[in-house]
């Protein structure tokens, strides 16, 4: 029984039920953006107004990290060992709630303690998310749709830098957490149909209730007149299983060392470009125009990480993207002209998000088996949110005692460093059978 609902479950096509888990992924996806944005919009407004000190400020935002740490690593326990829908039920209800609460603080101290359990929350999000949309995906078209999530949960950087400008002036910065509250919890309302994943209940023996899970999304794609995928034999399924067991900390070492670069690159340049160039002289980096430019760089690439990883494969996608970021970076930290700035910049940040889509989007769920999908990701993720709450201090000491062109180089070789290791260990999951 339990080969024959393998074969079916990757048989299925898309169905009004997966339509509806994309949706609901994605806009919880979305959500996440638009928090990771929201706290550098908010945290000026609270020091402007003299409700904050740039050492709380500093705690906020390092809380935020942390607690994204904290839930990245709790979604893969939750997720692995109790469900899916545990795990992406839990988690908006957690975020939902403290943001809102968050919003009613009466000082500071309270706000951080309120950002650190939200953050919890979120982080059990990217976690959760992508995972669902890999698991309920088509097989030939699973990196599609999950970068696709990504492409969607990128556009709220844009947008939040958007909302943050028309409405704290007017409304205050309660109003914004107001809004992300309302939203997550509505979320959470309509997510708590979603099903669990047929792919956990077999990896757990359930399979009278991966039976109805399955046996529904058949009759959807009958009264749809979807044709189902051609069959996959039972014993490539159990052999894509068990080598991604066998290299399991082996996949842990790529999937960790890509997010790793790929977030830690990313942060790094958006937060810390401004000033590095600052320095060198360009004032046009504090303009709105050259910040819009950037930012647009963030659904552009991953729109084209979107269309790459099905096409061309993960690997060439990933190595290619690491390595035109890692030429970008030492270009970029050369710039004097202010069109060359913003070009290059959108090229960069482009490149930093087609990894964000194929890396975080696609790639690191696809490295391991159902049984450790969740603590895979999760371990990965929160590994490298460490790593990002330690890199202000890395960035500013280096500013300290250097040139800024050497945050560039620091950027650039940890992307060529890391597009090596997928290169040179990271397997190619293109069209492989994930169970």
């Amino acid at each position: 029984m339990k080969q024959d609902l393998h074969i079916r479950m990757d048989k299925i096509q898309p169905t009004k039920t997966f339509y509806k888990i994309f949706t609901l992924v994605s806009a919880g996806m979305f959500l996440d953006a638009i928090d990771v944005y929201l706290a550098s919009g908010v945290s000026s407004y609270l020091l402007k107004d003299g409700w904050s000190t740039l050492s709380l400020n500093s705690t906020f935002l390092s809380v935020g990290f942390f607690g994204l740490f904290l839930g990245s690593v709790f979604a893969g326990l939750i997720g692995d060992l109790f469900g899916r829908k545990r795990a992406y039920q839990l988690n908006l209800l957690i975020f939902g709630s403290f943001t809102l609460l968050g919003s009613f603080a009466p000082n500071m101290p309270f706000l951080i303690v309120c950002r650190l359990i939200s953050s919890i929350g979120l982080g059990t999000e990217i976690v959760t998310g992508y995972a669902m949309i890999n698991e309920f995906s088509p097989i030939k078209s699973r990196g599609k749709w999950c970068a696709l999530t990504s492409f969607v949960a990128n556009c709220g950087a844009p947008i939040t830098m958007l909302l943050c400008t028309l409405i704290i002036p007017h409304f205050s910065w309660r109003a914004m957490f107001v809004i992300s509250g309302v939203l997550a919890l509505i979320l959470w309302y309509f997510r708590r149909s979603l099903p669990e994943s047929p792919r956990w209940y077999i990896a757990h023996d359930k399979y009278q209730d991966a039976q109805k899970v399955i046996a529904g999304i058949e009759d959807e794609m009958k009264a749809e007149n979807a044709r189902p995928a051609a069959a996959v034999s039972a014993e490539s399924a159990a052999h894509n299983s068990a080598d991604s067991d066998k290299h399991f900390i082996r996949n842990l070492f790529v999937a960790t060392f890509a997010v790793s670069a790929t977030i830690v690159c990313q942060y790094t340049f958006t937060s810390w470009v401004p000033t590095l160039l600052v320095k060198q002289g360009i004032n046009v980096v504090s303009s709105l125009g050259f910040t819009t430019v950037m930012l647009m760089g963030a659904p552009f690439g991953a729109f084209i990480g979107a269309l790459a990883v099905d096409h061309i494969g993960r690997k060439p996608t990933i190595v290619s993207a690491f390595v035109l970021a890692a030429i970008l970076g030492i270009l970029y930290g050369h710039q004097t002209q202010p069109i060359m700035v913003m070009f290059l910049g959108f090229l960069l940040t482009s490149c930093f998000y087609i990894l964000m889509a194929s890396v975080v989007g696609v790639y690191v769920s696809e490295l391991f088996s159902t049984k450790y999908r969740f603590r895979g990701a999760g371990i990965a993720n929160g590994i490298s949110k460490l790593i990002t709450v330690g890199m202000p201090f890395v960035v500013s000491s280096l500013i300290a005692i250097s040139n800024p062109s050497m945050i560039f180089i620091l950027i650039s070789l940890f992307a060529i460093i890391a597009g090596a290791v997928v290169f040179f260990f990271g397997p190619e999951t293109n069209n492989k059978i994930l169970e």
